[in-house]
C-alpha cells in the first residue's frame, strides 16, 4: 500500500493509469448490475396491455431516474471520508434487488428493478468525485468515458455466452448471476479509487478547488449561470433519451433493420466508438487555457450532434449500411453526451472560479435526462404503437441534431458574454495566464 501511494504521487504516468483503470473498472463493473437484464425478451410475460420489457425497463428507469434527483443533494455535498462505504452499500442493495427480481414471480418482481435503479444512479457521482478537479481530469475522465460507451454491448454479449453455457438459468435470473460474477472484481476496482491521493495545491490553482456544496453555493450557481445550464440540460436530456433508448432496444431494432444479425456487433460497434471518444475526449487536457477547452468542448458537442443528423440521413437514402449507420450514430452520440459528463461543467468551474463540484452540475442533468427517458418509452407504447424501434430512433435522431444544435449556439452566446464581463475579474494576478 505505501508503495502504491509513494508511486501515486511521484509518478504522473502512474497515477493517469491507475485512475483511469480504477474507474473504468469500477463503472463498467456497475453495468454489470444494471444492464444484463434489457438481453432478455420476456415474451411470454404481459401486463397492463404493455411489454412486460418496456414496463420492466420504466420501472428500473424511474429508480436510476429517482436516484439522479437524490444524487442532485447527496453528491454536491459528499464528503470524501463518505466515498468508499457509499459506492459499496449502493452496489450490494442493487444486487439483492436483482436476487428478489429472480427468486419472486412476474409480474409482481417488477418493482425490484425499481429498487435495483434506485442506488446505481449515484455510483457515476462517487467515482467522479475522485477525479475532478486535477489538471488532467479531462484524460482521467477516459476511462469514465469508455466504459459509459463500451461496458453496454460487452455485457449484452457476456448474458447471451452465459445463457448458452447454463441455458436452464432463466432471464428473470441472469441478471442476478452476472452482478454476482462481478462483484469481486468491483470491490477491487473501489479500492483502488480509494487509494488515490486527493488533488494537489497546483491542481487547486488551475482548476480551482472542489468542496461539498450547501444550499446556498447552490442557488448562487443557478441564479448566476441558470439560463446557460439551462441550454446544456435540453441538450443532455436529448442525447441521454436517445442513448437510453438505443442501449435499452438495441435487440430489437437490430431485428428490424439487419435480420439475423451476429450478437457479436454490440460489441464491435461500441469499441469503435469508445475509440474514437477516447482520442477526442483525451485531447481536451492537451488544451491548458480554461477559457479555450470550454469553447472547444462545446465545438465538440456540435460536431457530434451534426454527426448524428447526417448518419441517420445517409441511412434513411440507403446510402450507408445498418452497421456503418449504428457505428457512426453512437459514436455522433457519445461525441457530445460524454463531453457534459466529463469535461464541459469542469471547464466550466474552473473558468469562471465557481464554488461548486462537477457532480453537481451533472447530477442535474442526468436528473431531467432520465426523465425524458421514461417520458419517450411511455409516448412510444401509447401513442406509437405502429412505429417500429428503429424508425422511432430516425425521427429522434432528427430532432436532436436540429433542436441540440440550435441550444448549444444560444448557450455558446450567453457564457461568452459571461466571460467577457466577469472572468478577468475573477482571475487571481498570479494565475492570468492559465486563462487565456
Amino acid at each position: 500500500m505505501t508503495l502504491i501511494k509513494g508511486l501515486l504521487a511521484r509518478s504522473k504516468v502512474f497515477f493517469v493509469i491507475w485512475c483511469m483503470v480504477a474507474a473504468f473498472g469500477t463503472y463498467f463493473c456497475m453495468y454489470a448490475f444494471r444492464k444484463p437484464f434489457t438481453s432478455g425478451t420476456y415474451e411470454t410475460v404481459e401486463l397492463w396491455g404493455m411489454h412486460y420489457k418496456t414496463i420492466l425497463i420504466v420501472a428500473q428507469v424511474m429508480g436510476y431516474m429517482c436516484s439522479k434527483w437524490i444524487g442532485i443533494k447527496v453528491i454536491s455535498e459528499l464528503k470524501p471520508a463518505s466515498r468508499h462505504s457509499l459506492i459499496i452499500g449502493l452496489i450490494i442493495f442493487s444486487e439483492i434487488a436483482l436476487v428478489l427480481f429472480g427468486l419472486v414471480p412476474s409480474p409482481d418482481n417488477l418493482i425490484f428493478l425499481f429498487l435495483n435503479g434506485l442506488p446505481l444512479g449515484m455510483v457515476w457521482g462517487v467515482i467522479f468525485s475522485y477525479l475532478e478537479g486535477r489538471k488532467f481530469t479531462e484524460i482521467l475522465g477516459m476511462g469514465l468515458s469508455i466504459s459509459l460507451i463500451v461496458s453496454s454491448g460487452f455485457l449484452k454479449s457476456i448474458y447471451f455466452q452465459i445463457h448458452a453455457i447454463f441455458p436452464s438459468v432463466t432471464e428473470f435470473w441472469l441478471p442476478a448471476v452476472i452482478g454476482l460474477l462481478f462483484l469481486p472484481a468491483f470491490l477491487f476496482f473501489c479500492w483502488m479509487l480509494k487509494v488515490i491521493p486527493e488533488p494537489s495545491p497546483s491542481d487547486k490553482i488551475l482548476r480551482s478547488e472542489r468542496l461539498p456544496m450547501g444550499a446556498q453555493d447552490k442557488k448562487q450557481v443557478i441564479k448566476t449561470y441558470g439560463c446557460g445550464i439551462a441550454g446544456f440540460v435540453l441538450i443532455y436530456v436529448l442525447l441521454a433519451t436517445m442513448r437510453d433508448f438505443r442501449d435499452n432496444f438495441s435487440v430489437e431494432i437490430w431485428n428490424e433493420i439487419q435480420p439475423g444479425w451476429d450478437y457479436q456487433v454490440f460489441s464491435q460497434t461500441e469499441s469503435i466508438s469508445g475509440l474514437i471518444v477516447l482520442l477526442a475526449i483525451g485531447s481536451l487536457s492537451l488544451i491548458r487555457g480554461n477559457q479555450k477547452g470550454f469553447l472547444a468542448i462545446q465545438c465538440m458537442i456540435a460536431v457530434g450532434l451534426v454527426i448524428c443528423g447526417i448518419a441517420t440521413l445517409l441511412f434513411t437514402s440507403k446510402m450507408i449500411g445498418p452497421f456503418t449507420w449504428m457505428l457512426t450514430l453512437g459514436t455522433g452520440m457519445f461525441l457530445a453526451y460524454t463531453p457534459i459528463q466529463v469535461a464541459l461543467f469542469e471547464r466550466m468551474i474552473a473558468l469562471f472560479r465557481i464554488k461548486a463540484n462537477a457532480g453537481f452540475l451533472v447530477y442535474i442533468c442526468d436528473a431531467c435526462g432520465y426523465l425524458g427517458s421514461v417520458v419517450l418509452l411511455l409516448y412510444k407504447e401509447f401513442f406509437m404503437k405502429q412505429l417500429n424501434w428503429s424508425a422511432v430512433l430516425v425521427q429522434f435522431s432528427y430532432m436532436l441534431s436540429i433542436i441540440g444544435v440550435l441550444t448549444l449556439f444560444a448557450s455558446l452566446l450567453f457564457f461568452r458574454k459571461k466571460a467577457g464581463a466577469n472572468v478577468q475579474m475573477q482571475i487571481p494576478n498570479a494565475s492570468k495566464s492559465i486563462y487565456v
